[in-house]
């Protein structure tokens, strides 16, 4: 027994140097793990270990390969120094049987069925030895049952992308579907190098989110940028986002998608599925995005993206779609999860048919445990892989169905990505509705970590900024935070995302020129996109020449972004915005790939001053951090906010009320000075009267902002405000004003 233990204390020190030497060895990509397995007496290992070495060696031959269990942890294909370990999972299937093709070929030259011993569970893992990650790409078949009734479809002919392949072939080049394609997986080599760089972790209410389109933003030739339309166009641009003073990107669909998905022609031009919300992969970046091939390397140039974003102070937010997929209903294509677990990863109705919560043909069952863990996989694969720092998650209503779809109380999902240690600190952003009617603006599971869009607010302020009857209480409301949606209580101070205008819907330029919809160009004879846009044309239908109207609408361009600026809650515009770029009325651009969608830099220059009005509110809600959070109380003892409806503290109105006075009061930051920050709008058509408060004595107000008058920078609205005996202001038609507490030098 003695020399039992001696040889066995002797062996484990053979194995300690043995480990360090292969520490050493893998730290300079010579080798991979050794795996030893532990059972029987030492000389039977020893001997084992004698007879393999300390490589993991072949066990069988398949097709002409040399093959092995794979890493059964290692979802997807993953490189290592002897090959290519492929691992897919499947509740249903009977058998997986791995292709491989050279790069941009159609028929596979090789096929590998796992051997039923490289089945675990429900796990398919195998190790193919030799392989170079340049000189294939890879899919699947899986075999099983066929009954749709009860929505299985597994047929041996379909070839399956890997639902976790970090990139897609054949959709590198925008606009181009060949005869007969096929998705196959490719293997990304990840070495970027992140250096020191981190998640900024901008409190949330700080942030002032700018929505883009990556291609739309940069790809026509006025943006002028050397790379249109690509990841490495919006990098060009980061100076220019630098000094608008947005902290925060909110980027459309970057996961790959197909934009020939349901391609088209109408009246000449040629429609795609620009937007993107129609995912094929959601670990792989959008090649298309991209300026430079990658292959290999997919995603390098979205990195350098991101990290160059970061170091410039901006954060970055993904608009995720798990609510459906791009293989549609009973009639779309069956090239990933329909062939895997079709039942699984989808609701059914009870005859096997797809729900369409989503309006897009299929809704993803994401509180199955197996869909859960998928979610929480690819977001966790994004901020570890990609740094990006939070997630916008569109029609995230559906998030809360269950596999019967109906809503529930405390979804399994919402939690879990609520409450993961990945995700900990990421931005979770909510889209609180689906195109199924379950509105929860308000009510959303948040679990004290969730945010929404709050399209309470974007609906009520359109209503009255532009002037409609028995807004004014409402809208205070929402300015003030939405405490009637938001308990800060049970929400904190930042779970109302503001905004006005988004992609989906009218730009915020068009609100003001258009009264209603103009989708013809779309195909559907202005049959889609939204009805009850609330928006006002000032008179004319378009656009015009008449200067009393363009005044007009620059203006309440101007009172929109400064309500949206002096609003509690993190706030969101959408990219062009800043310069009146137009969607010449088009409310659902998802299709225009085209001078309708793409932002047009030249009214830049036309629209410079309301460029630089936005500009000079970013930076004014930054200065003030009593618009944005609660802060210490003031030394004169003004409430945090009080209003002010055309005299001092009052409260009241009524279905006439057109002029409201929103008045912050606080400590700045650095607990130096008091802050006293006052907004007034006049909705009305006719000019009015606001009485200002009192301030302590040493103090005067400041007007800062007057949206009736041309802003110019450095140039003071005060001598052309109507501002009588310190504290009596004529606020003008259809104008906001803003002032400041000053010390009476």
């Amino acid at each position: 027994m003695n020399h039992f233990f001696t040889k066995m204390r002797s062996w484990m020190n053979h194995i300690q140097k043995q480990e360090k030497t292969e520490k050493t060895e893998q730290k300079n990509g010579l080798i991979e793990r050794v795996s030893v397995l532990l059972g029987g007496n030492s000389m039977s290992i020893a001997k084992q270990k004698q007879q393999r070495g300390v490589r993991l060696q072949p066990l069988d031959v398949i097709d002409g390969f040399e093959v092995r269990p794979g890493f059964y942890n290692r979802d997807g294909a993953a490189a290592t120094p002897s090959g290519v370990s492929f691992t897919i999972h499947s509740m249903g299937a009977s058998s997986c049987t791995l292709l491989l093709f050279r790069p941009q070929e159609k028929e596979p030259y090789a096929r590998l069925k796992f051997p039923e011993a490289y089945h675990i569970g429900n796990t398919y893992s195998m190790l193919v030895f030799g392989l170079k990650i340049e000189e294939f790409e890879y899919a699947f078949q899986m075999d099983g049952p066929y009954d749709k009734k009860e929505g299985l479809l597994f047929d041996s002919s379909h070839i399956l992308l890997d639902p976790y392949a970090k990139a897609v072939t054949g959709q590198r080049e925008w606009g181009v579907n060949p005869d007969n394609f096929v998705y196959h997986g490719r293997i990304v080599e990840n070495n970027f190098d992140w250096g020191k760089i981190r998640q900024l972790e901008t409190p949330t209410e700080d942030l002032i989110i700018y929505e883009m389109h990556v291609r739309g933003f940069t790809k026509d030739d006025s943006s002028g940028v050397s790379a249109k339309g690509t990841y490495e166009g919006l990098r060009e641009k980061i100076p220019y986002l630098k000094d608008l003073g947005i902290n925060a990107v909110e980027l459309m669909p970057i996961f790959e998608f197909d934009e020939m998905e349901n391609a088209r022609i109408v009246d000449g031009e040629q429609l795609y599925n620009y937007w993107g919300y129609n995912t094929v992969c959601f670990f792989a970046p959008n090649t298309g995005y991209s300026s430079v091939v990658e292959h290999n390397h997919e995603g390098d140039e979205l990195k350098q993206l991101i990290y160059d974003l970061k170091k410039n102070g901006i954060e970055v937010i993904l608009d995720v779609v798990f609510n459906h997929t791009a293989e549609g209903n009973e009639d779309g294509p069956c090239f990933s999860f329909k062939g895997i677990d079709n039942n699984v990863y989808y609701i059914l109705t009870p005859d096997g048919h797809y729900y369409n919560f989503s309006g897009c043909g299929n809704v993803m069952n994401c509180n199955h445990p197996v869909t859960r863990r998928f979610i929480i996989d690819c977001l966790r694969f994004w901020v570890t892989e990609y740094r990006v720092d939070g997630f916008r998650f569109d029609l995230a209503s559906i998030l809360t169905r269950d596999q019967n779809g109906e809503p529930m109380a405390e979804p399994p999902i919402v939690h879990e990505i609520a409450c993961d240690s990945i995700l900990g600190k990421v931005k979770l952003i909510a889209e609180a509705w689906d195109a199924a009617g379950l509105y929860q603006v308000g009510n959303f599971p948040a679990f004290r970590r969730w945010s929404e869009w709050n399209g309470r607010y974007r609906d009520d302020m359109r209503r009255f900024l532009k002037g409609d009857g028995d807004m004014a209480q409402t809208a205070i409301t929402r300015i003030t935070g939405s405490k009637d949606l938001y308990d800060p209580s049970k929400r904190g101070r930042d779970a109302s995302v503001n905004f006005l205008n988004c992609h989906d819907g009218f730009t915020l330029y068009d609100m003001y020129a258009y009264n209603v919809k103009h989708n013809e160009k779309n195909g559907w004879d202005n049959t889609d996109g939204d009805n009850n846009g609330n928006s006002w044309n000032c008179g004319v239908e378009g656009e015009t020449d008449d200067p009393q109207i363009e005044q007009l609408r620059r203006r309440m361009v101007k009172n929109a972004f400064a309500t949206l600026m002096l609003s509690r809650g993190p706030a969101m515009f959408y990219a062009g915005d800043e310069f009146c770029n137009t969607q010449f009325g088009n409310n659902n651009a998802y299709c225009q790939d085209n001078l309708i969608s793409w932002l047009d830099w030249n009214r830049l220059d036309t629209y410079r001053e309301i460029h630089d009005f936005f500009r000079y509110m970013i930076a004014f809600r930054k200065k003030y951090d009593v618009i944005r959070k609660p802060t210490k109380g003031v030394s004169c003892g003004f409430p945090e906010i009080s209003i002010h409806n055309g005299y001092p503290f009052n409260g009241g109105t009524d279905q006439s009320t057109r002029l409201i006075g929103v008045m912050y009061a606080g400590r700045d930051e650095a607990d130096t000075r008091d802050d006293i920050v006052f907004y007034g709008m006049n909705a009305f058509w006719e000019p009015l009267d606001m009485q200002l408060p009192n301030l302590p004595e040493g103090m005067k107000w400041k007007v800062c902002v007057n949206t009736y008058v041309t802003y110019e920078d450095g140039k003071d609205p005060e001598p052309l405000t109507d501002f009588r005996y310190g504290s009596i202001l004529k606020v003008m038609p259809r104008s906001v004003v803003v002032l400041t507490a000053e010390r009476d030098s």
